[in-house]
């Protein structure tokens, strides 16, 4: 239904930030006639690095002007038009609370301002709550809004998420220096392969493919080499979990999918703020990857139409609009009286391929009443000899498996979860097996468990359906031949041979790694004793997944995924910082006494 309003566009104001600087804004006002009304209006800001001008953000803002909004867009510090010098995500909090501070300021500000927008649009959000600015009236963060960037999107488990190095790559070539001379220097940075500088870790200073853009070189080459949790990882804009006692309380959505980076933001955010917070607190968790909640897909596995935003609603924006104007208009919609949890369960499609030639996994949308599920049950599936899986703790003599890691072959990243990673990594669901698609693939592009630095443990084919819905962690005994090495943990969903996938599909589903050196403290180092065992938990994403009858679970055991997080050389030397690599013996126990096993949430069946 179209709004009722024109809509009258004010572009490029100046606001000054505290220091001075001044951020380019542009306002969206309710107009009549081609004349902006003289009137307060409720108003909807988003503040992004990608452009306010952007085609897609332009559009919304016109969809809610003309529903009664003053929409305001703005460009980040040292984007596009606002002025300054840029440092990725630290900058965020004070800017949008001096933002909003303006916003109180002008004629048609209504008394209460609603924050919405995508990933970084989502860290300035939640940025600007950790200030808890007065006029914050309600907020939806989408696939952002940091709980812990140590814990989950920059870094994880200890390891660095190479997805920061695409992220700066792709936004240098957008950057005011490229466009200030693109001849010379945009020409530049688009001359690099990025392909070959992934093969060229870690990055030097003056000698990367930044050199030519200075702050996104800085940026970068500061926050990889920060591997330990101190002051830093602790500011605003990089650690919302620092500052829920007076993180704003006002209505909030987090949204977020199982194959989005910003899984665990999104569920650890809700899990504290529901329970410390008036709100209401709202979680949506969808099966797509970052960003990409109109379409059925993620990667190559197709969950069907249900699957899309739009099953809730006519689209996004009437659904997000049914919010602001809960909370900023009072209408009396119904919004507070929906379940606070909607996520989607994956899983029960048919297993055969589409017209679009991906895997038919479906799926459902349930409402929930808290996240975790108070129904499920947490389940320990141990590591047992021979390769399988099970609910038995393992009965046999101490024994482990062992297998050699070398950084210099690492195990390749096939799907996950990803944003930012193109061209060299491919987010979302996949068939756990090489191909020229995946960066660090080799011929003949056989099956990862085939891999001799794979360690695969799977489950006899289930007798019955199983739902898994939850965070999900690993505990294991280890041991390694270096002082320090890393363990990678990935969560597969198995299908038996059919006619479309004669040797059957391995889904990966979730994923998590742990640098060993770190785990007794994030803060603190410690390296191991060559040869001693150690018991250490790995944390996967949360995951809700229907694992069908005949289906196996699967747990995939390694050292590597990369290029999603970056190669421990096994020096206990930060790989960010240090080029030196050497091989690892590393060994898996799994004996009564030393029984590792994988602990899923199980749902009881209805």
């Amino acid at each position: 239904m179209p709004g009722r309003y024109e809509v009258r566009t004010e572009s490029n104001i100046m606001v000054a930030m505290r220091d001075g600087v001044r951020m380019a804004t542009d306002v969206y006002l309710p107009a009549k006639d081609g004349v902006a009304l003289n009137s307060t209006f409720p108003v909807l800001l988003q503040r992004t690095p990608y452009s306010k001008t952007r085609e897609d953000l332009a559009l919304e803002a016109l969809f809610f002007t003309s529903h009664g909004y003053v929409t305001v867009l703005q460009d980040c510090r040292a984007r596009y038009l606002s002025e300054g010098e840029f440092t990725k995500y630290t900058d965020e909090g004070e800017d949008s609370f001096d933002t909003l501070a303006w916003l109180a300021g002008q004629p048609w500000h209504g008394g209460k301002v609603g924050t919405y927008g995508l990933s970084y649009a989502a860290h300035t959000q939640a940025a600007a709550a950790c200030l808890n600015p007065p006029n914050l009236g309600c907020m939806w963060l989408e696939s952002g809004g940091f709980s812990n960037a140590f814990q989950n999107a920059c870094r994880n488990g200890g390891a660095f998420e190479l997805r920061q190095l695409t992220w700066a790559y792709k936004e240098a070539v957008e950057s005011r220096e490229a466009h200030a001379d693109p001849d010379v220097i945009g020409a530049a940075i688009e001359s690099q392969e990025i392909f070959d500088w992934f093969k060229r870790l870690p990055w030097k200073k003056g000698h990367s493919p930044l050199q030519w853009t200075p702050d996104y070189e800085d940026y970068l080459l500061d926050i990889w080499a920060r591997e330990n949790f101190n002051d830093y990882w602790k500011q605003v804009g990089l650690c919302a979990e620092e500052y829920y006692d007076v993180f704003s309380d006002v209505p909030q959505v987090h949204m977020s999918a199982w194959y989005d980076p910003y899984s665990r933001t999104a569920t650890d955010n809700y899990v504290a703020l529901s329970r410390s917070k008036k709100g209401p607190v709202t979680l949506l968790m969808g099966p797509w990857t970052h960003g990409a909640r109109s379409v059925s897909h993620s990667g190559d596995v197709d969950f069907g139409q249900s699957a899309v935003i739009e099953h809730l609603a006519a689209d996004f924006n009437h659904l997000r609009l049914r919010f602001f104007d809960r909370w900023l208009k009072g209408e009396d919609n119904g919004w507070e009286e929906q379940a606070p949890v909607m996520l989607f369960v994956m899983g029960g499609g048919s297993g055969r391929k589409n017209s679009e030639q991906r895997l038919e996994h479906g799926g459902q949308w349930r409402s929930e009443k808290e996240w975790p599920l108070a129904c499920a049950v947490n389940t320990p599936f141990y590591l047992q000899p021979g390769g399988r899986l099970g609910a038995q703790l393992p009965q046999v003599s101490p024994v482990a498996d062992t297998y050699l890691f070398d950084p210099e072959h690492p195990v390749p990243t096939v799907g996950g979860n990803i944003s930012s990673g193109q061209p060299v990594m491919a987010a979302g669901g996949f068939d756990q097996r090489e191909s020229e698609e995946f960066f660090g693939s080799e011929e003949p592009y056989l099956p990862l468990a085939s891999r001799p630095d794979v360690l695969v443990f799977q489950t006899e084919p289930l007798g019955d359906d199983l739902e898994i819905t939850g965070p999900v962690s690993l505990q294991l005994w280890i041991s390694s031949s270096a002082v320090d090495t890393d363990f990678t943990a990935k969560l597969v969903d198995v299908y038996p041979p059919s006619e479309d996938y004669p040797e059957g599909y391995a889904l990966n589903l979730t994923d998590g790694i742990l640098r060993v050196k770190f785990r007794s403290s994030w803060e603190r180092t410690e390296l191991m004793v060559p040869g001693e065992v150690y018991q250490v938990e790995v944390g996967l994403l949360p995951i809700s997944n229907l694992f069908v009858k005949g289906h196996r679970i699967r747990l995939d055991i390694s050292s590597s995924n990369f290029p999603r997080f970056d190669v421990n050389g096994n020096t206990g030397e930060n790989p960010g910082t240090s080029s030196v690599r050497i091989t690892a013996l590393n060994g898996v126990y799994h004996d009564e006494t030393r029984p590792s096993h994988i602990l899923l949430p199980m749902i009881p069946t209805h």
